[in-house]
């Protein structure tokens, strides 16, 4: 199954699509979306988009008990809820810098970035909503305030916007790759080079719809440096330099150089091989967050501290 999907980071109504492989021919289009979109879905909530005309298959409508064939073009337009009560909840924030038009926030390991449908608490933007006034609207309901995310089980420095213009300059920051982001990671293995780049493209894993992989077919350009900071026992200690945003673009290209990330439960090793965090989640940490503000021109730079559970990590490599 090959794939194209747009950046949920800078439009409010996803657009999905994917060309069927071999080995999904006969199955239902509403079973092969339920499994193939990143968020959680139900497979009734597919199937009302395929009535309401959201679903396209080689530019045509089709009906929920649809059956693939092989080169089917599929098409979905997520639409943006008709009416959500997002209610604002009291989650810790660890606030690193704010002012009228931005918030800049040290992201714990654990916290979703936004809700998605049937799953509309818990997340950073329900613990945004109770701690600002205001947060812009541009990608719509679910995502107030978002302009980029990082994954559940990644610490670190996120940003969002507390006006529609604040984010429309942001999110042109991110676009122009001129944003600055700097990443900590623990990988498996030693890596001997004391830097280099991993310029490879990234599109949707074949044999598993929900992970990403290092292909030529319907990918996305995606460039990531690295600097070795430590090396130990079966472990290197990196910093990493985001040229591109991808998703999941550090986990994949890591692995695609043969130096996964300790503790990721989708793209690591295997349970019981080798050092893992006590804590789920992959020992990656967004240390350093920098870009032009949207209003004074001034250029911010900001870090954050490795959390507790990687700093753990990182004494029992150096006692063991």
């Amino acid at each position: 199954m090959n794939t194209n999907q747009t950046s949920p980071d800078s439009v409010s109504n996803e657009t999905v699509e994917w060309t069927v492989d071999p080995q999904y021919a006969s199955e239902r289009i509403d079973k092969f979306i339920t499994e193939s979109l990143e968020i959680e879905v139900s497979r009734t909530q597919v199937q009302q988009w395929v009535k309401d005309g959201h679903v396209q298959v080689n530019g045509k409508l089709i009906k929920p008990n649809y059956k693939l064939s092989v080169n089917d073009v599929i098409a979905l337009d997520i639409p943006e809820p008709s009416s959500v009560e997002l209610a604002a909840e009291d989650i810790p924030l660890d606030v690193v810098y704010e002012d009228s038009d931005v918030i800049v926030v040290n992201k714990q390991r654990g916290l979703v970035v936004h809700p998605a449908p049937g799953h509309y608490s818990g997340t950073l933007v329900n613990a945004l909503m109770h701690h600002c006034k205001d947060l812009s609207g541009i990608n719509g309901e679910l995502r107030p305030g978002i302009v980029h995310r990082i994954d559940k089980d990644t610490s670190g420095l996120i940003m969002a916007a507390k006006n529609d213009k604040a984010h429309a300059s942001l999110a042109e920051q991110l676009k122009a790759h001129t944003v600055h982001r700097k990443y900590i990671a623990v990988v498996h293995g030693v890596i001997q080079h004391e830097n280099g780049t991993i310029d490879a493209p990234i599109g949707r894993d074949t044999q598993d719809r929900k992970m990403y992989t290092v292909t030529e077919r319907n990918s996305k350009h995606a460039v990531t440096h690295f600097v070795v900071l430590e090396r130990f026992a079966d472990n290197t200690l990196v910093e990493l330099k985001l040229e591109t945003g991808r998703t999941h673009q550090i986990r994949v290209h890591m692995k695609f150089i043969g130096h996964p990330l300790v503790g990721d439960p989708m793209y690591g090793r295997a349970r019981g091989k080798g050092i893992t965090m006590e804590t789920s989640g992959q020992a990656l940490h967004a240390a350093a967050l920098g870009f032009v503000h949207p209003r004074t021109g001034e250029t911010l730079q900001f870090e954050a501290p490795l959390p507790a559970d990687m700093e753990h990590l990182l004494h029992m490599l150096r006692t063991t």
